[in-house]
């Protein structure tokens, strides 16, 4: 595909290097040139310097024959013009802009190829704050991914000493737990991926990511780990659009209070939220997080905009006695680092952001992309059409199904029930199939598989 990515930061620069691995003709637009040198030494894609929303600059980046526009710069105003001129000028198919402004979002209409001919918003603070929200609902987890609207869900959790299935073998799941059905889609053992199998051993300290019908979520995550407690008591640092949508959604579930440090903000906040605790402050002062009863804190979400403040006050919370610690962190690299030792969950808004862009470019019917372990594997959920004569999976048994090396099949969706795929689960046209898919570069190949060709033999 030939694609335009209006803007060269966070997001512009992952999903660049996302796709660039993927044989598409990639072209950055960006006015930072010193941004652009560097994506350019390190991908093979092509630069545009300019202002992205500009006649003459889309022609120069190859509007006139793009087959999808994908705008992410830091201005909403930009990435709404933008759109409006490739729709305009060069009728592109595909128009993804990022839109922040609740402002615009809840215009209804403002969308439309009458009006803004944008195909798909992105509101990166809503992707984050639905994420996090899952995490929460959810005490353990590390991942929740939704899919066929919530009817299945794929859970990554690490097993832990004294969990009952560490030390089993996963065939003693099924024995174990005769009522509930799920699937181990891949287990992660010291950063490295293993496709499991009946035999598989689960150690502690794995990575376990598992697919189910939300309703047996929890049942399956008792087995891998000692069930912790349900949150109740939520602090969040940070009173952002992230933290304030957060407070939002959680308020009339949840005891919430949210630390800012800007008085006319705090104001703004107390004034929007109806049963948050408003307090004015820095999330990294030791009085304040003692005086609030960080001890007695089941979650603190450090949400500001700033790294460091982010994991230094989680650490300092941590320490401090709050149960459980989530940190916003947008310097990708650092993610790695902090994951896993005082810090209980690092979340990359970029790595949030980037399932939703990816799902637009994937071939075939893919309806959902979720990607995982910083990009190195995904979760896809793709439709299959045809028949047995047209599909490479219609009409047969998951066993018969040619997979690339690397891919799971972990449930089927069909119609409101949730399959979890054994051997003999034949796919039917319609059929919501949900992948799991170790090493990117078999993509290409899963999205040949859901191709439907004229005739197959």
């Amino acid at each position: 595909m030939k694609i335009i990515i209006l803007g060269a930061g966070q997001v512009g620069g992952t999903l660049a290097e996302h796709l660039a691995s993927e044989e598409n003709d990639i072209t950055v637009v960006d006015i930072d040139t010193k941004r652009l040198r560097e994506l350019h030494n390190r991908l093979d894609i092509r630069t545009v310097v300019g202002t992205a929303s500009y006649p003459m600059v889309l022609r120069q980046a190859g509007g006139e024959d793009a087959d999808m526009l994908i705008a992410v710069t830091n201005s909403d105003e930009v990435n709404m013009i933008a759109c409006q001129v490739a729709h305009t000028l060069f009728r592109t198919p595909t128009k993804i802009a990022r839109v922040r402004a609740t402002a615009y979002l809840t215009r209804k209409g403002l969308f439309s190829h009458d009006a803004i001919p944008v195909d798909v918003l992105i509101s990166p603070e809503q992707v984050v704050t639905d994420h996090i929200r899952r995490l929460i609902e959810y005490p353990g987890a590390l991942q929740v991914l939704d899919f066929a609207g919530s009817l299945a869900q794929l859970v990554a959790v690490k097993a832990y000493y004294g969990g009952p299935l560490v030390g089993q073998e996963l065939g003693f799941l099924r024995r174990h737990m005769p009522n509930v059905d799920t699937r181990v889609a891949a287990i992660y053992r010291r950063n490295r991926a293993l496709i499991p199998h009946g035999d598989t051993v689960i150690e502690a300290d794995d990575e376990v990511f598992f697919i189910a019908a939300r309703k047996d979520i929890r049942a399956v995550m008792s087995e891998l780990r000692k069930v912790d407690r349900d949150f109740r008591r939520v602090i969040i640092a940070g009173g952002g659009n992230i933290g304030e949508r957060l407070a939002e959604t959680l308020e009339h579930s949840h005891q919430v209070k949210i630390i800012e440090h800007e008085l006319e903000r705090c104001t703004v906040l107390s004034e929007r939220l109806d049963r948050t605790v408003v307090l004015h402050g820095s999330a990294t002062s030791k009085r304040l997080l003692l005086e609030e009863n960080i001890e007695d804190c089941d979650i603190f979400c450090a949400l500001t905009n700033d790294d460091e403040v982010n994991i230094m006050s989680s650490m300092l919370a941590k320490r401090l006695g709050a149960k459980k610690v989530l940190t916003l962190i947008n310097n990708a690299a650092y993610v790695d680092l902090v994951q896993g030792g005082e810090i209980d969950i690092a979340i990359s808004p970029q790595q949030a952001t980037i399932g939703g862009l990816l799902t637009h470019v994937r071939r075939g019917d893919i309806v959902n992309v979720h990607s995982l372990r910083r990009g190195a594997a995904e979760a896809i959920e793709a439709i299959a059409h045809g028949d047995s004569r047209s599909s490479k999976v219609v009409g047969r048994t998951i066993d018969e199904i040619d997979l690339p090396s690397g891919t799971t099949i972990g449930a089927i969706v069909r119609g409101k029930e949730v399959l979890i795929a054994h051997d003999d689960v034949v796919v039917e046209s319609g059929d919501h199939v949900i992948l799991f898919v170790i090493d990117k570069r078999r993509i290409r190949d899963v999205e040949r598989l859901f191709q439907v060709g004229l005739t197959f033999f």
